[in-house]
């Protein structure tokens, strides 16, 4: 009995073992298929605008002297251009943050917007009246908003004031989500 016992374990053992590497190897192609897939499928764009940038003041497209990430082919931009180039149709996730500066103590009106295709994108305005006791004046706007693109547009960020605004900073981010 105790023979039959012990080759049973054995047995056991052994198929247990199997199971093991045969899961562990089933595990490790789906990670790699599922790793590979997902880097794939990637379309990032990021784009910084730095002090000298922009000299317009008022109404301005902004423009981007570095791209600081670029991963895939559906979004492309040109260092030192304020156009954006959608390559791909699809869903794209946009970022952004616009940074204005006027130098007198007031109120005046700091608005950005997303511009596709020479046409701005009602949606995407983006307003904030500022009162500061400081010279200069600053603030900063905000926004994230998902627009549906087609291959060809062209995005831009505009920076909108009737007063002497300036934008000496601002960064984009884009994704391609869908």
């Amino acid at each position: 009995m105790n023979i039959e016992c012990k080759c049973n374990k054995e047995l056991l053992c052994k198929v247990l073992c199997g199971t093991v590497i045969a899961i562990f190897v089933v595990f490790l192609i789906f990670l790699a298929i599922f790793s590979q897939n997902n880097m794939e499928q990637k379309d990032i764009l990021t784009a910084i605008a730095v002090q000298g940038d922009n000299t317009e003041v008022g109404v301005a497209r902004i423009r981007f002297s570095q791209n600081d990430i670029v991963v895939g082919n559906a979004i492309s931009h040109e260092e030192g251009s304020q156009d954006i180039i959608i390559n791909e149709d699809g869903i794209y996730q946009i970022s952004y943050q616009l940074f204005g500066t006027q130098d007198a103590i007031a109120t005046f009106n700091f608005n950005a917007v997303l511009i596709v295709n020479n046409e701005g994108i009602d949606s995407t305005f983006n307003e904030s009246p500022i009162l500061r006791e400081n010279i200069p004046n600053r603030m900063t706007l905000t926004s994230t908003v998902i627009l549906r693109l087609n291959a060809g547009d062209v995005l831009n960020l505009g920076g909108v004031s009737i007063e002497d605004i300036t934008y000496p900073n601002a960064r984009i981010d884009i994704e391609k989500i869908g």
